[in-house]
């Protein structure tokens, strides 16, 4: 079993900046990939974000160039630094991590005002 808790969301103004983290506990060692989804009301959950065990990463395009992704393994914890933000990117941001299965965290909101 993983447990996720996400924090760092909340109110910001278009064109600020957010920075979210994802601590992992649990049976960290099986943990492959990391990522970070959100969902806006209304709309499906998609994918933000993905890093490998190894740091590679992958990004929506609509978050390339202002979202960056980091992994510290040692802690196992992600991060996703969010500037330049804009009121499309409002919405519940979930951790997620894929061992043989996938595990969820409860999700952080982020509101971008504009």
């Amino acid at each position: 079993q993983v447990q996720l808790v996400e924090s760092g969301g909340g109110l910001v103004q278009a064109g600020g900046s957010l920075r979210l983290s994802c601590a992992a506990s649990g049976s960290t060692r099986s943990i492959n990939t990391m990522g970070w989804y959100r969902q806006a009301p209304g709309k499906q959950r998609e994918l933000v974000a993905i890093i490998s065990s190894g740091g590679s990463t992958n990004y929506a395009d609509s978050v390339k160039g202002r979202f960056t992704m980091s992994r510290d393994n040692a802690k196992n914890t992600v991060y996703l630094q969010m500037n330049s933000l804009e009121p499309e990117d409002t919405g519940v941001y979930y951790c997620s991590v894929t061992t043989w299965r996938n595990y969820w965290g409860r999700g952080t909101q982020v509101t971008v005002s504009s």
